[in-house]
């Protein structure tokens, strides 16, 4: 099993700026992408930026310009830095993992547990 800690949320005024923090642990052999997604109350999740192990990166078109994904494969890490935070980017975010805890595993889909993030003056 894989296990997905959020960290980094909290409470901003808009325009200003918080960097999440996702660790996995677990029994871990190789991680393919890991992501962030949000669910704003009565709005599905939706995709905010994803990290290839790779090195390729997308990102929705709403957060362009703004936020910035990065990943240390070493610590298993991947982290989300907000900029220019809206209020409309106020929601729960998670952190999203494809990985295989064996040579010989499928990748599975792992989720962390969520992280407010609440943009408001």
């Amino acid at each position: 099993q894989v296990q997905l800690v959020e960290s980094g949320g909290g409470l901003v005024q808009p325009g200003g700026s918080l960097r999440l923090s996702c660790a996995a642990s677990g029994s871990i052999y190789s991680i393919n992408d890991m992501g962030w997604y949000r669910q704003a109350p009565g709005k599905q999740r939706e995709l905010v930026a994803v990290a290839s192990r790779g090195g390729s990166r997308n990102y929705a078109d709403s957060v362009k310009g703004r936020f910035t994904i990065s990943r240390d494969n070493a610590k298993n890490t991947v982290y989300l830095q907000m900029n220019s935070l809206k209020p409309e980017d106020t929601a729960v975010y998670y952190c999203n993992a494809g990985a295989r805890s064996s040579w010989y595993s499928s990748v599975n889909d792992y989720w962390g547990q969520g992280t407010q993030v609440t943009v408001s003056s």
